[in-house]
């Protein structure tokens, strides 16, 4: 499963019969059905295309940009918030970053092993 996961990271195109192919090329000896069926325990997709996703106008897909017209004048008015996972060698790491749209600087970040409530630390912004 590791080594799917670090194929699936290097090519997230890839569909159970590549990574099928793939995986055979390396000398592993792998069974499609096998190989499915751990990509959709893993939650593994490729990632491609999907049909219908243009509905923008729907009102169940719009969301309203709520910083259209607004001018950001000076720093700390408008700020982005982003949580990431960086790949380690025994799991995950999570990155949570404060962004100042002005200046396009980070304000601050918070490095955690886990998602929880714990990683946002506000008060190490006042």
């Amino acid at each position: 499963m590791h080594v799917i996961d670090v194929l699936d990271t290097d090519h997230p195109y890839f569909g159970y019969r590549r990574m099928t192919a793939k995986l055979r090329e390396k000398g592993y000896d792998v069974n499609r059905k096998r190989l499915h069926r751990l990509m959709r325990l893993m939650s593994i997709q490729a990632i491609y295309p999907k049909p219908n996703l243009s509905k923008r106008l729907h009102a169940k897909y719009y969301r309203p940009y709520l910083f259209r017209g607004l001018d950001i004048i000076r720093p700390d008015y408008v700020w982005g918030v982003d949580i990431t996972y960086i790949r380690m060698g025994r799991g995950f790491m999570y990155l949570f970053t404060i962004i100042d749209w002005f200046r396009r600087k980070v304000i601050d970040y918070e490095l955690s092993s886990t998602l929880d409530v714990s990683i946002v630390s506000w008060t190490q912004l006042s």
